[in-house]
């Protein structure tokens, strides 16, 4: 569970487990652990009033990342993969607004390491990838675009409207180096959700993962510690 998904019922609990936390925003000073049981428990005063069946307690597990489930097909090779890609520039109409900038707000890349965007549901932040073909360079996935999302295609970018016309659509063979971070993510995307293409993005990563939000209309218990669990179901995804 991504600690993003209990931030509508987070806020008036006190945290168990951590060495510390704040609910302001749902930040925690040391990093959950993939795994590790965790309890969230209301906060009571040592002087408040009270029921016993006020009191409730949710445990969770973090389930640890995985590599998405599909990015495309088997190309020739162990561990290759078959994709669509495109390509883009800064000067575009659709770019302008963000200038050189990536989704990260780094200006974008073109040399040794390069800048592709993706749907970050399936090649997530950070995913690096080499094609086939060219050995010396390496792409890193840290830009995203509304028109990728809900397909594999990857878009390569090109700092001149020539480069990108010149690579136009090619399907391409790809050995993905090191998969990104569903995590970081969905940290960048949250505050851009209301954007319907960030939103589906951050839809899709959550189905993808199993993540969900525990219902609080569960019986409640007598105490706070001796609630029932609820913890995740984890999943697994066949590897590239």
């Amino acid at each position: 569970m991504n600690i993003l998904n209990l931030r509508s019922f987070l806020m008036g609990f006190t945290c168990f487990g951590l060495a510390a936390c704040s609910l302001d925003g749902v930040k925690f000073a040391a990093p959950l652990q993939a795994g590790v049981r965790y309890e969230v428990r209301k906060a009571v005063g040592a002087k408040d009033q009270f029921e016993p069946g006020e009191l409730r307690s949710i445990y969770f597990v973090l389930k640890p990342e995985e590599p998405p489930m599909i990015a495309g097909t088997r190309g020739s090779g162990r561990g290759v993969l078959s994709i669509r890609t495109t390509a883009y520039c800064h000067s575009e109409s659709d770019h302008l607004r963000y200038g050189r900038l990536s989704a990260v707000g780094r200006p974008l890349r073109y040399g040794m390491v390069r800048s592709a965007a993706a749907d970050w549901s399936r090649f997530p932040l950070g995913t690096r990838f080499r094609i086939k073909g060219q050995p010396g360079v390496l792409y890193e996935v840290d830009d995203y675009g509304s028109a990728l999302v809900g397909s594999n295609t990857i878009d390569i970018y090109c700092p001149t409207r020539g480069l990108m016309n010149r690579w136009g659509v090619r399907n391409v063979d790809i050995e993905v180096v090191s998969w990104g971070s569903f995590s970081d993510s969905l940290s960048l995307m949250t505050d851009r959700a209301h954007y319907p293409h960030v939103r589906q993005m951050v839809r899709d990563i959550q189905s993808r993962l199993g993540y969900r939000t525990p219902s609080l209309s569960m019986t409640t218990p007598a105490t706070a510690t001796n609630a029932p669990s609820m913890l995740l179901a984890l999943g697994t995804s066949p590897s590239l």
